[in-house]
């Protein structure tokens, strides 16, 4: 069973390439859920990983919901053209109607774009299909716009919880359509999503770390969180679950 790591940098690229990931989604702001990478992350992300794995980013650019104007699909678009230039191997992409289904005339458009850009690219379908109404009514349409994979929780809170649904998506996919588990994912989840079939799981294996002194003064963190923590790859992480894969 395949294993995607996200990363939000250069550091976590590389320890997931050490590690033994097949496969990195590279984002920005995963706090947020995730939003495209920079073409300089990109770069940096391509350099440490030095071919042994695959750089799909995330294409996603604003938090928030999946229902995107003329302007926000433009801008997709190229970041897809940008990011495919710099080496990677396909994107992670997809929009939603606002009925909340996944919006097949906007989806389409972002594929293609793709597809322009690098006739090679796949197409994975992020997590936006566990917001719409059903997800095995998408897998169909997934298919038909040309999609490698779909990444979802089984249209539940965690992987975990959704393994029924998952299930379900692999039987419809039948081969068509790679099922990738994630969201919530835990290490305890990864052997019952090998035995059900599952194409590949996908986790951001992160640890936070913080440099919090006494006095540091809040740059617009409002909740009294830690202003200075952030998420790194733990390689720790990464490789238990490399061993959970196989």
């Amino acid at each position: 069973m395949k294993l995607e790591i996200a990363v939000v940098g250069a550091d976590g690229a590389g320890i997931a390439a050490a590690e033994g990931a097949d496969r990195i989604e590279l984002c920005s702001s995963l706090e947020l859920g995730g939003i495209t990478p920079t073409q300089g992350l990109m770069e940096a992300a391509v350099e440490r990983v030095d071919g042994r794995l695959e750089i799909h980013p995330l294409i996603r650019c604003r938090p928030g919901d999946f229902v995107y104007s003329a302007a926000e699909l433009d801008t997709m678009a190229r970041e897809s053209r940008h990011l495919l230039a710099q080496g990677a191997s396909g994107v992670v992409m997809g929009a939603l109607g606002v009925d909340g289904g996944v919006d097949f005339l906007a989806t389409r458009f972002l594929a293609e774009a793709a597809r322009n850009a690098n006739p090679e690219a796949q197409l994975t379908f992020h997590r936006a299909i566990d917001q719409s109404p059903d997800a095995l009514a998408a897998v169909d349409m997934l298919i038909e716009l040309g999609f490698s994979r779909v990444l979802s929780s089984g249209h539940a809170a965690t992987a975990g919880a959704g393994l029924g649904t998952l299930e379900r998506m692999v039987q419809l996919a039948a081969g068509r359509l790679q099922i990738m588990a994630g969201g919530g994912l835990t290490l305890r989840d990864i052997p019952a999503m090998k035995r059900s079939g599952l194409d590949a799981v996908h986790l951001s294996a992160k640890k936070t770390v913080s440099t919090l002194k006494t006095g540091a003064i809040s740059l617009g963190v409002a909740d009294g969180a830690d202003p200075t923590a952030y998420q790194v790859t733990d390689a720790e992480a990464v490789r238990a679950a490399r061993v959970a894969c196989g």
